[in-house]
């Protein structure tokens, strides 16, 4: 399984390659110009994936030397990160051939994969054996990417498929967004305020922001001030789990302590 990890993680930057030079298709920035919503982002923000790739080829090479491969925390997420990083590389090529349904199906499932990676190493990653630097920011990066790209590209396959009127997105994108915070929150609130998985978000979110405040779609000023709003909320929600994690357990009157939260 650790050999399987490394290999789907030189599979995904290797098959990012081939879809930017066309070899599948239009490349996916010239497939999601053709769909235009009010939860896509600006182009820039898509260059995360160039730090994705990077730190899970780091991960992938470290988990897989060493005493790392005695680790029973590690052995418990190889098999999800192995299935994340395979359901990435897959989306590229699907993508590009505008396989939307297919799409969907696999980027969502690459996301519920990389957040059980995210979740299970924020409850037992320990900072000693390097887990939180090798193997938690690496992969609670690419959940937090995961968590937004997969409504945006939800959002594509309404437009493409007709399954919502395209000619007034706001109401169904008010929806969506509505249930990326949640997401988002909750997912957040479960690994106790995961610094790299709301970085990714934060990153994903500003982008939407520049990208619909100029945009000429029907509804876009409020599109972009609603990922603002989610943002700051995801923001404040992380200092106070961060804060509250921090603080003191307080002493009782038998000498034993209590979490002050």
């Amino acid at each position: 399984m650790r050999l399987l990890v490394v290999l789907t993680a030189l599979a995904m930057p290797l098959v990012a390659w081939l879809s930017n030079t066309g070899a599948f298709g239009p490349d996916n920035g010239t497939v999601s110009d053709r769909y235009p919503t009010l939860l896509v982002a600006a182009g820039y923000a898509f260059s995360i994936w160039g730090l994705i790739f990077l730190l899970d080829l780091a991960y992938a090479g470290w988990q897989a030397t060493g005493a790392r491969r005695r680790d029973p925390t590690l052995a418990r997420v190889a098999p999800w990160a192995a299935a994340g990083f395979v359901l990435t590389t897959v989306w590229m090529p699907l993508f590009s051939n505008e396989w939307f349904v297919a799409c969907l199906l696999v980027i969502f499932g690459a996301m519920a994969c990389l957040v059980r990676c995210a979740l299970l190493l924020s409850r037992d990653a320990a900072p000693a054996t390097g887990q939180r630097l090798w193997a938690w920011l690496p992969l609670s990066l690419h959940a937090g990417w995961l968590t937004l790209a997969a409504f945006l590209n939800l959002a594509q396959v309404i437009v493409a498929y007709g399954w919502l009127p395209a000619d007034d997105q706001l109401p169904w994108s008010l929806a969506l967004f509505a249930v990326a915070a949640i997401v988002l929150l909750a997912l957040n609130h479960r690994m106790r305020g995961n610094l790299a998985y709301v970085a990714a978000a934060l990153w994903a979110l500003a982008a939407v922001y520049v990208k619909q405040s100029g945009h000429d779609l029907p509804g876009a000023d409020t599109a972009a001030w609603l990922a603002v709003a989610i943002a700051v909320a995801l923001a404040v929600q992380t200092v106070f789990l961060l804060r509250t994690a921090r603080r003191p357990s307080m002493p009782t009157r038998a000498g034993s302590t209590i979490d002050s939260r």
